[in-house]
């Protein structure tokens, strides 16, 4: 391994992996129900979801340790699925890091080298550049024993690198660590992904993490993507009212349609996005994120009249908790709705509980969503 820094500017980002209609059955339960999709050369996209929701299946079909049900994986337009895992040129690194015990860093980033019988003085340069990448050259000798978690997970990382794979599977790799170590090592991936331009597809739970590494986050439940994209957009504009909740905390409030700009929310009309389609008294759900919600006191409420395009509500204050840099303040509105308003602590939060309030926010940062269930909201709250 060269260890050469490549410009990301300069990386060819045509399709390098092609899922095409992939299933997983196990009996009559899909794990992996009829996905599709394509992943770029040199980017970094996370499978993110709960347990059982299909991605860590759907990277074992990838990685050649599951055979899919049906469908297919291409890797630069040639078909994987009868081709055994040893021989797809893919790299892998789990949560647990199998490295061997008895052998020294070096003899583990050595290893898949000595099975593919390179010679002794190309394993040994190709060695020492990965030392020197995952910066562990001075624990060469080591047993694995002898190493931090995070460490050890640096030698895995290495081991799966050092053969030059064209692809990096990562399945929750950093689960087993303490915060502080995991958020570490997710800066260090992201620089290595960075310095070598090799494509990764990583696994993970943590909406954080998901959010701290990737360029792409595929959202995954029941099997199924149902949220695909950077995770500014996936944030900001949720696809659906499951991704809405899964990614980040939501505010939900029950409508019904009024009018092409307009709901209604406990007899109260608001203004909301453009939405086409809309019949009158359809449900819709509300989708406010908390820091993009206010909580004003009355006689702030009255000094500052709410502008064109913002919404207000009345409520009343439940809790308001201090969060180091923020504020959040829980309140209830007068129909029994529960909501959520986050500040940061620098701008204030005079509330106390048992305070009546006015919630604002600006119609333009709601999201509408027309088709949505309880199960839905149950489901992506379950997962946090």
């Amino acid at each position: 391994m060269s260890a050469v820094i490549k410009d990301p500017a300069q990386q060819d980002h045509k399709t390098l992996v092609s899922l095409r209609n992939l299933n997983k059955h196990y009996g009559d339960f899909a794990a992996v129900d009829n996905i599709s999709l394509d992943i770029q050369n040199g980017e970094f996209l996370t499978f993110l979801g709960s347990s059982g929701s299909g991605k860590s299946t759907t990277l074992s079909m990838l990685a050649g340790f599951e055979t899919p049900s049906s469908g297919e994986i291409l890797v630069n337009g040639q078909s994987l699925v009868n081709v055994p895992s040893h021989k797809r040129d893919i790299g892998m690194v789990f949560q647990r890091y199998s490295l061997f015990p008895h052998l020294s860093v070096r003899d583990n980033i050595a290893f898949p080298l000595a099975i593919r019988k390179l010679p002794k003085a190309e394993r040994e340069r190709q060695v020492d550049a990965m030392l020197k990448l995952v910066q562990l050259n001075e624990f060469a000798h080591r047993r694995p024993s002898q190493l931090s978690g995070g460490q050890q997970q640096r030698v895995a990382i290495a081991r799966a690198l050092v053969y030059e794979p064209r692809i990096l599977l990562m399945d929750e790799p950093l689960g087993a660590l303490d915060k502080k170590l995991r958020e570490d090592l997710q800066d260090e991936l992201r620089q290595l992904h960075r310095r070598l331009g090799i494509t990764i597809v990583y696994v993970t739970h943590d909406q954080e993490e998901a959010m701290r590494l990737s360029q792409r986050i595929a959202i995954f439940s029941h099997g199924k993507i149902v949220g695909l994209g950077t995770g500014f957009d996936l944030y900001q504009n949720p696809p659906n009212a499951f991704v809405a909740s899964f990614l980040g905390n939501s505010n939900f409030l029950k409508l019904k349609a009024k009018g092409n700009a307009v709901g209604l929310f406990e007899a109260q009309p608001l203004s909301i996005r453009l939405t086409s389609g809309l019949q009158v008294d359809q449900d819709l759900l509300l989708m406010v994120r908390p820091e993009k919600a206010q909580a004003l006191s009355i006689d702030q409420a009255i000094r500052d009249p709410a502008a064109a395009g913002w919404n207000e509500v009345p409520a009343t204050v439940v809790e308001v908790l201090f969060l180091g840099e923020s504020q959040t303040c829980s309140v209830v509105t007068q129909g029994g709705t529960a909501m959520t308003v986050k500040a940061l602590s620098a701008a204030g939060m005079p509330l106390k509980t048992g305070d009546p309030v006015r919630v604002r926010w600006a119609a333009a940062d709601a999201c509408v969503y027309t088709q949505w269930t309880e199960s839905d909201l149950n489901k992506a709250a379950g997962a946090h």
